[in-house]
């Protein structure tokens, strides 16, 4: 059972491991904590925008949109490679999934098909939001796909978790395709050689 970092913790963590930095208007208060708890956590989801262009998304991702108000994640890892802290918190990303492959989370073991949507992931993952069309086409830059891997390294690194609490949406809820254009078990790879 692993509480939540403080905000203070996750941006110094962040900065440690080399990441630079966009702190958006009051991120560390800027939560859905009034729909639910946070925590306790248990791993690190990544997902795609389905947005181009830098500002746009992180006004997205920061704000939602009808239907589903924001923050809709932690974190925007831009195709510059920086990470846009939007919100702190319970945040609208993860969505209702798999219990079985929170399980596997925990457990730290390799990942059952995701068949079921009776979990609220929203409450147990730290979430970022990576600015991609995600149509599989457009191209993920090294600055990046290498923010991700220090990103979620981060948060691996200060809960003790090894690559296998890194998770994609696709693995969690059935129907999400994110991220597309590049597979969670390379980014996985990234992460373990980076935690070594």
């Amino acid at each position: 059972m692993a509480p939540p970092m403080s905000a203070g913790s996750f941006l110094s963590r962040l900065k440690a491991e080399g990441l630079t930095i966009v702190e958006v208007g009051d991120w560390e208060h800027h939560n859905r904590n009034h729909k639910g708890p946070w925590g306790p956590v248990h791993g690190v989801m990544i997902h795609h925008t389905v947005t181009s262009g830098s500002r746009r998304t992180v006004e997205i991702c920061r704000d939602g949109y009808s239907g589903l108000p924001g923050p809709l994640c932690h974190g925007v890892i831009t195709k510059d490679g920086r990470v846009h802290l939007v919100g702190y918190g319970r945040s609208n990303h993860a969505g209702l999934g798999d219990d079985d492959v929170l399980r596997a989370v925990i457990a730290e073991k390799a990942l059952p098909p995701d068949n079921e949507a009776n979990t609220d992931g929203n409450r147990h993952f730290y979430g970022f939001e990576c600015e991609n069309l995600g149509d599989g086409e457009d191209p993920w830059p090294e600055a990046q796909l290498d923010a991700i891997e220090r990103a979620a390294a981060a948060v691996c690194r200060r809960h003790g978790w090894t690559a296998r609490s890194v998770i994609g949406h696709l693995e969690w809820q059935p129907g999400k395709i994110d991220p597309r254009g590049f597979t969670m078990a390379a980014m996985r790879d990234r992460i373990h050689e980076r935690l070594k």
